[in-house]
């Protein structure tokens, strides 16, 4: 049966429901086809099962610490993986359940499930169903890379989705790679009661960040029992009895770690391989993620490609943007760019990382002349109160445009803090205008000001 709709949407991630909203709202018929769960990445294996398991292990930690605040409790601190992970599939669930409840009673909408393949630049193939539209949008997202290193076809690696399968607790889980989603899920880990070991290839973590982030962030988890192998330079596995053994040759420490568990967590890569994009034209990168320009084009006029698997963002926000942008281009005649927004993000360990922003590492090859402040949390009187005094919060000035360059807060409510100094990068203010601004006393935000009150040269 063949159908012709004013648009298609292949995905039903962070842009392709809004992105249908927009466009039937606006008279057009729409075809979306999914292919497995509703809601992407964010809903099924991201940001809300995730950040679920993060919450029970902050009740986890806290419980523990409960002495430390006068509260007293009877009995060792026991962590149920299995309700644990209930409560996970239960909020992960619901928000499925809506995304696809919207879509099936959103009129002008018609939900086909499916693998969709492009047979050509206007017409794609699900299952028996052929539908051709002027207009075709692509947010089909990305899965975990599974890297070809030495002996891992003879193990069973868990990847940041399928460890989301596990009721049981790991008894030593060795998480390999030591950036945004291995360090989640080595804290977690951790305060549900498993030993963890971090291997990173790197000489250490998160090597995009500055350093005094990678060392602060590295502190707050060793400080938890987390173990970190950094310059392990050849990864390879081999079963060992009923686990694996972790060969890290690294500089320092053992040559090999025993665990029971291996994460790798070492990259993502796009959904973009078995959509027979060829067959439309769209060309893509030597990666996989389809080439587009600043509006979100690709290369074939009539498709545009959103969210993950464009290679310009990696975020459930980054995604919701490029559905703005779309729809502002389509539908308002209002030219916005992806290059127009900034970058900001978090890392979700405990404290959590807010940044913003060019690194400083990046302000000094870019030759501006810049000022920054720096302060550490146990100066922050919010942390003090909450008992939670480690990590900093810096920010970075141009000292000539008086322009805000870049922030980073690592410490208590740091995803929430760096809000005020995104808001204020956004609407081009120099910063003087955020240092004027009096904030709520007593909040992490009040210091802000207080650190563009303490600017010194970036050196």
């Amino acid at each position: 049966m063949s159908t012709r709709f004013d648009a298609i949407v292949i995905g039903s991630g962070q842009a392709g429901p809004p992105l249908a909203g927009r466009l039937t709202a606006a008279g057009m018929s729409v075809a979306l086809v999914e292919r497995h769960r509703f809601g992407g990445t964010c809903v099924n294996t991201g940001c809300i099962p995730t950040k679920t398991l993060v919450a029970s292990a902050r009740v986890a930690r806290m419980a523990r610490r409960a002495a430390e605040y006068g509260v007293v409790l009877d009995g060792p601190v026991r962590v149920d993986m299995a309700r644990v992970k209930a409560r996970k599939d239960a909020v992960s669930g619901r928000s499925r359940t809506n995304v696809e409840r919207w879509l099936r009673g959103m009129t002008g909408c018609t939900v086909f499930q499916g693998h969709a393949r492009f047979e050509s630049a206007d017409t794609i193939r699900v299952g028996d169903d052929r539908l051709t539209a002027g207009r075709i949008f692509i947010n089909v997202g990305g899965r975990a890379a599974v890297p070809d290193l030495p002996g891992v076809d003879r193990i069973r690696p868990l990847t940041s989705g399928t460890i989301l399968d596990l009721d049981t607790l790991p008894r030593h889980l060795v998480v390999v790679g030591g950036s945004y989603i291995g360090l989640e899920f080595a804290q977690m880990y951790r305060r549900f009661g498993s030993e963890v070991t971090v291997v990173e290839r790197g000489p250490r973590l998160i090597p995009r960040e500055d350093p005094d982030v990678s060392d602060g962030i590295r502190d707050i988890l060793e400080r938890e029992g987390v173990s970190i192998r950094l310059s392990a330079e050849c990864i390879r596995f081999a079963p060992q009895g009923d686990g694996v053994a972790v060969a890290v040759d690294c500089t320092a420490g053992a040559p090999e770690v025993a665990g029971s568990h291996v994460l790798l967590a070492v990259g993502r890569r796009p959904n973009t391989d078995d959509l027979a994009l060829d067959r439309a034209g769209v060309v893509t990168d030597a990666r996989g993620y389809i080439t587009v320009d600043d509006q979100l084009r690709t290369s074939v006029p009539g498709i545009w490609a959103l969210g993950d698997c464009n290679g310009r963002g990696a975020f459930t926000h980054t995604a919701y943007n490029d559905f703005e942008i779309v729809a502002a281009n389509i539908l308002d005649g209002d030219p916005r760019r992806v290059t127009d927004r900034i970058p900001a993000y978090a890392l979700y360990v405990d404290p959590p990382l807010g940044r913003v922003g060019l690194t400083n590492e990046e302000v000094r090859r870019s030759g501006r002349r810049a000022l920054t402040g720096m302060r550490p949390m146990t100066r922050v009187g919010r942390a003090v109160e909450k008992g939670e005094e480690q990590g900093f919060m810096k920010i970075t000035v141009d000292a000539d445009t008086q322009e805000i360059l870049g922030a980073a807060i690592l410490g208590p409510g740091g995803d929430e803090a760096i809000h005020a100094v995104l808001a204020t990068m956004q609407a081009k203010a120099p910063y003087p205008t955020l240092q004027r601004s009096v904030h709520i006393h007593p909040t992490v935000s009040e210091l802000i000001p207080t650190l563009l009150g303490e600017l010194r040269p970036l050196t």
